[in-house]
């Protein structure tokens, strides 16, 4: 390796040694080599410094924090400790396929932008059925916030960006940091605000290159539902997201959080929310709808089902489908 790495991994972690480990190793076995793993231990955790000690890896650096700061403040940590020109961020409980690096700085180098943020699809995987995600790229001139958050059907993952996926200039990230003490949407929040800036755009790897573990049998950010948070959050962002694009997030992102809560005015203060300062469509109604209606466990199993019964057709037509004689 070089003194100066192309490419700096940023991993925050709290007390999860063994997921540390793996998505550590996932990283230092990248095919492009001439990086550097950085872990920002967030609090005092002997259990996993001692883990890490024992990769022993010239290109792992490890900086424990002294008190919990959460992942936000610890992936800002990270970044402003970067060598390298380029950042790509990696959450303890995910995995790197080991081409990512090597196609994102394909993508990167190419990029007509001073500043792209790269992007890629990723293997979700639940307990009951792997899925690719995002299940499309965006279009020519469609609106990053509409990508992101409007459905094309009841399910989501048509449009989609995970903090695993994202690599981009470390400048940048120094520049536009994540917002600490936002528990949920933090890559959204980053992404949109980040390509707020002068040169940017935002960039896809057409392949899967990240494994993002969805266990539901332990704590993760993402199964958390802090509605009132988020809908603050999203009133204090609207000048972020398209009229579209702001009733979609009210009544998917965010009926799906308050939905728990079986209130009847709730879910009317959403429809109101969505309508008075949004445009939305009918798949948003139907969403808003079936979120409220259906147990999340028939969701999730429903989706499995349409989902990567979708993901199975569209592999056996890239493999060739024999003709009938």
């Amino acid at each position: 390796m070089s003194p100066q790495p192309d490419v700096s991994v940023v991993i925050p972690t709290c007390n999860r040694p063994e997921l540390a480990v793996r998505a550590v190793r996932s990283a230092l076995g990248q095919t492009h080599r001439n990086l550097e793993v950085i872990v920002v231990i967030d609090g005092p955790d002997e259990a996993t410094e001692r883990a890490l000690a024992e990769i022993g890896d010239p290109r792992l650096k490890v900086i424990p924090l002294p008190e919990r700061g959460k992942a936000p403040n610890a992936r800002n940590t990270g970044a402003r400790a970067a060598l390298g020109r380029w950042t790509a961020m990696l959450d303890d409980d995910d995995e790197w396929l080991p081409e990512k690096v090597a196609r994102q700085l394909e993508l990167a180098e190419a990029a007509e932008v001073e500043w792209p943020i790269v992007a890629c699809r990723m293997i979700s995987r639940t307990p009951r059925a792997d899925n690719v995600m995002p299940r499309r790229l965006p279009e020519p001139g469609e609106p990053i916030s509409e990508y992101l958050v409007v459905r094309r059907g009841l399910f989501y993952g048509d449009g989609f960006v995970q903090t695993s996926c994202i690599m981009a200039p470390t400048e940048l990230w120094r520049k536009v940091p994540f917002t600490v003490g936002l528990r949920r949407q933090q890559e959204l929040d980053w992404t949109l605000r980040a390509l707020c800036e002068p040169g940017t755009a935002l960039i896809y790897a057409e392949e899967p290159l990240v494994l993002w573990h969805q266990d539901e049998n332990r704590e993760r950010i993402s199964l958390e539902n802090p509605w009132q948070e988020q809908l603050e959050w999203l009133r204090n962002s609207r000048h972020l997201f398209t009229p579209r694009a702001y009733a979609a997030f009210t009544l998917s992102v965010l009926s799906s959080m308050a939905a728990p809560t079986r209130d009847a005015k709730l879910f009317r203060e959403l429809l109101n929310e969505a309508r008075e300062h949004g445009r939305p469509g009918a798949v948003d109604y139907l969403t808003h709808m079936q979120i409220w209606a259906l147990p999340p466990s028939v969701r999730h199993h429903l989706r499995d089902l349409v989902v990567g019964r979708g993901n199975k057709d569209k592999d056996t037509e890239r493999q060739g489908t024999p003709h009938a004689e």
